[in-house]
């Protein structure tokens, strides 16, 4: 597990008034991604990726209907799970994923999805963020802070990091943003990335961050 080093002052107490204004904004912040249980998130994460939250919850219901699961997944008919999932894109290989990392979980874990970094991040398909989701919104456990592209753009806008690469943003931005924050942080950033600072067209105007937004400032 990583550890978070003292944050620089003046960027930490930013953050934190990121942290407060964003929790008033988006009170009950949480993982967009409709699921029951760890392994629904794990595979709903698994599908979120090159496709939004809101085509995956489309695919899920059927999805989680049919398959419940690991043995299921595992198991499941050539070309059942691809035509189920085909509109979240590159659906072969996330079938692929799926039943391998679904396949490791029945051999290495009973079934069960593990609750530690060390043990997902080694799961067919699953990296860091797809590990620190499944933590922080299954499993309640702060190990990381989950980097998708809404946090890649904002922590950048805001002056948070300098970083491209998803694993150095996520290194810098443990070093700011307190412990208890790390679950919720993304899913703050996700939502405000959604309503307010989208990327083609960020409304900075009635923007909550606009007088520390060093973006918006300048």
């Amino acid at each position: 597990m990583r550890k978070a080093p003292q944050s620089p002052p003046e960027t930490g107490k930013r953050t934190r008034t990121v942290i407060r204004r964003l929790r008033s904004e988006y009170p009950g912040a949480d993982t967009a991604l409709t699921h029951k249980n760890p392994l629904q998130l794990l595979v709903a994460t698994i599908l979120s990726a090159q496709c939004t939250d809101e085509r995956v919850n489309k695919v899920t219901p059927v999805l989680f209907s049919r398959f419940r699961t690991a043995t299921d997944f595992a198991s499941s008919p050539p070309g059942d799970l691809e035509a189920i999932i085909r509109s979240t894109g590159f659906f072969r290989a996330k079938a692929r994923n799926i039943r391998r990392c679904c396949a490791e979980i029945v051999e290495r874990h009973g079934g069960r999805v593990p609750a530690t970094m060390e043990e997902l991040v080694i799961l067919p398909g699953v990296g860091r963020k797809t590990a620190n989701v499944v933590l922080g919104s299954a499993f309640g456990r702060a190990e990381g802070i989950v980097v998708d592209t809404h946090v890649k753009r904002i922590s950048r806008l805001l002056g948070l990091t300098a970083q491209s690469d998803p694993e150095k943003i996520e290194d810098d931005l443990m070093r700011i943003v307190p412990k208890k924050d790390w679950i919720g942080f993304s899913h703050l950033l996700i939502l405000h990335g959604r309503a307010v600072c989208r990327a083609r067209r960020p409304e900075c105007t009635r923007c909550r961050l606009s007088d520390v937004c060093p973006s918006s400032l300048s």
